[in-house]
């Protein structure tokens, strides 16, 4: 039990330096150092558990590094504003809200970082803004939700780092939350964004219109072929056996993507990008792998499970609600489903949960809280619609929502198909 309690002072203490903005790498390396002493583990043994925590999650900081080079190209390129773009425009403003959730869902279902979907489609939500006077909060809505539906459904850090410590083939992490992200996608359109309240504030009239499109950005089809690409490869594995690991099928989408898009001379443009975004990524992995290292070793795991109980339902909701806590702990996706999927891994495993959907429910589950304040994700969506904090903390209630909401429909979608 002490080595429980001194996990969870761990984590309050990396929570807590990361709300008063001390840099999330090292507030999560200290976390695990205060976790591992006051755990009783020792110095040695709380160093070694650190170690031991980022060895395990290793092999998928590679595979991180090398999804870079697909996510780079897609932004480079103009091929994630072109699909942008494209959606909206076959749309229309009658479905405004439908568009932008479809837009940013499908961005990050392909390989983009969800703040950097958001702030990719941000530009044209402002556009519609302007000429339908249409407030921001729907808007941001429509693009948050969006993003959380693609996120659990992509080849993104998240899903890579939880299929990995699940030992799961990732298209099948991938797929098996794709009838949730569609489920989640028509709630959020169609049920939580009219049940906000009509706001009144609405962004400044301009003279832009709906849906334009530079003329030098890549089709639909060139843009969109590089992720499709990477699918089919990575579908080889479930549907003939053939077994294309991520870290080459990611890095060749890049390279298809590059020459359906004919951008040759942003080749090297483009994976700086993506390298620079993935390194973020990968450092901070580190300093989680670290403290999933000092849980692993503790018994947190097994206090959580005498708190939930024993029973089947109590097993089932351990892999969702860790990757909730987690993400809450974080404020991030990517490091929630780390620290849940490489802390409580074994013993979702051992209840009798398949690896695949072990891994898709942690990473759900790390979607209901990944916006909270001392995260990112929080400041630079908000940012995207020049949306103050005061502002912005409004619309936690309602992400927490589409979140919950696609973790419900995981659940379900185990219980009947998994």
């Amino acid at each position: 039990m002490n080595s429980a309690i001194g996990a969870i002072i761990g984590l309050v203490v990396a929570i807590v330096l990361i709300i008063r903005k001390f840099s999330p790498v090292y507030s999560l390396l200290l976390g695990a150092v205060v976790g591992g002493l006051l755990g009783g583990m020792g110095l040695d043994g709380t160093v070694a558990n650190m170690i031991s925590g980022v060895k395990d999650i290793t092999p998928a900081i590679v595979r991180i590094i090398a999804a870079g080079v697909l996510s780079g190209v897609l932004i480079k390129t103009g091929a994630a504003a072109s699909i942008s773009h494209s959606i909206v425009n076959r749309l229309g403003s009658r479905h405004v809200f439908l568009a932008l959730a479809l837009s940013t869902m499908l961005l990050t279902a392909v390989g983009v970082f969800i703040d950097v979907a958001v702030i990719t489609v941000a530009p044209i939500a402002i556009i519609i803004a302007e000429r339908m006077r249409v407030a921001k909060f729907p808007m941001l809505l429509a693009m948050v939700g969006g993003g959380k539906c693609g996120n659990i459904i992509s080849p993104n850090p998240n899903t890579i780092i939880a299929a990995e410590n699940f030992d799961a083939p990732l298209s099948s992490v991938m797929a098996a939350n794709i009838i949730p992200a569609v489920i989640g996608l028509l709630v959020t359109v169609y049920l939580i964004i009219p049940l906000m309240p009509k706001e009144r504030e609405m962004i400044t009239e301009g003279s832009a219109e709906v849906g334009s499109k530079d003329e030098s950005l890549p089709s639909f089809w060139a843009s969109i072929a590089g992720p499709l690409v990477v699918i089919a490869l990575l579908a080889l594995r479930p549907i003939a056996g053939i077994t294309i690991d991520p870290l080459i099928a990611l890095p060749i989408g890049g390279v298809v993507g590059i020459c359906t898009t004919r951008q040759w001379r942003r080749t090297a443009e483009s994976i700086s990008y993506g390298l620079e975004k993935m390194s973020v990524v990968a450092v901070l992995l580190v300093s989680t792998g670290a403290i999933a290292g000092i849980i692993k070793a503790s018994s947190l795991t097994d206090a959580l499970i005498s708190v939930l109980g024993q029973g089947e339902g109590a097993r089932l909701l351990l892999a969702p609600l860790a990757g909730a806590i987690m993400s809450a702990a974080t404020a991030s996706t990517t490091a929630g489903a780390t620290i849940a999927s490489a802390s409580f891994a074994p013993t979702i495993l051992a209840s009798g949960i398949s690896a695949v959907w072990g891994a898709a429910l942690v990473n759900v589950g790390a979607t209901v809280l990944d916006h909270l304040p001392h995260g990112s994700f929080f400041h630079a969506t908000g940012g995207a619609v020049e949306m103050n904090i005061k502002e912005r903390l409004r619309l936690i209630p309602y992400e927490s929502a589409v979140g919950l909401v696609l973790t419900l429909c995981s659940v379900a979608t185990y219980l009947i198909i998994g």
